[in-house]
């Protein structure tokens, strides 16, 4: 009987290594802020009952979006069912939004429970939504370790922050 090797294939992203290397030594939960005046800086889109949009400082991809409940908890469990609805509500207005400013062909969506499963924020559960796009992963981040985002965060804050506050 002859055993076959599958290749095994990488998702690289290096780009991502500043939020890797930086300090986490601070107690201070970096999505637990809730003051609306630092909402611009933190890249707050929009906030809901229970939980909020945020884009993501160090993103995948375009449009990389965050869903954030209040409650600072790392256990899905213990958030109620309103919280979770919120949440689903939230998720349905961000593909509205970047489907509306973005047109992707498509999405990841989905979340990290715990640093084994590659979490970043481990104690502070929260959603990932990335837009995808054929031919979104090129030669450039293997190669030169550089990742082509065609706009900066901010002009894209701007333009989906005022879709989802309409």
């Amino acid at each position: 009987m002859s055993k076959t090797k599958t290749a095994q294939k990488h998702m690289w992203a290096p780009w991502r290594m500043e939020y890797i290397l930086q300090d986490k030594t601070s107690k201070v939960c970096a999505l637990c802020d809730q003051n609306p005046l630092h909402d611009s800086k933190r890249l707050v889109l929009k906030r809901g009952q229970h939980a909020y949009i945020m884009m993501n400082l160090y993103p995948y991809n375009n449009g990389h979006l965050m869903i954030c409940p209040y409650k600072h908890t790392s256990n899905l469990i213990e958030l109620s069912q309103e919280i979770k609805t919120d949440i689903n509500n939230l998720i349905d207005e961000s593909i509205k939004a970047l489907d509306n400013i973005m047109q992707p062909e498509g999405y990841n969506i989905g979340m990290n429970i715990g640093q084994i499963a590659g979490a970043g924020i481990e104690d502070h559960l929260h959603w990932h939504i990335v837009p995808r796009w054929k031919g979104d992963t090129n030669f450039m981040p293997v190669i030169n370790h550089t990742r082509v985002i065609i706009e900066g965060l901010h002009e894209t804050w701007e333009k989906l922050h005022k879709v989802l506050n309409q």
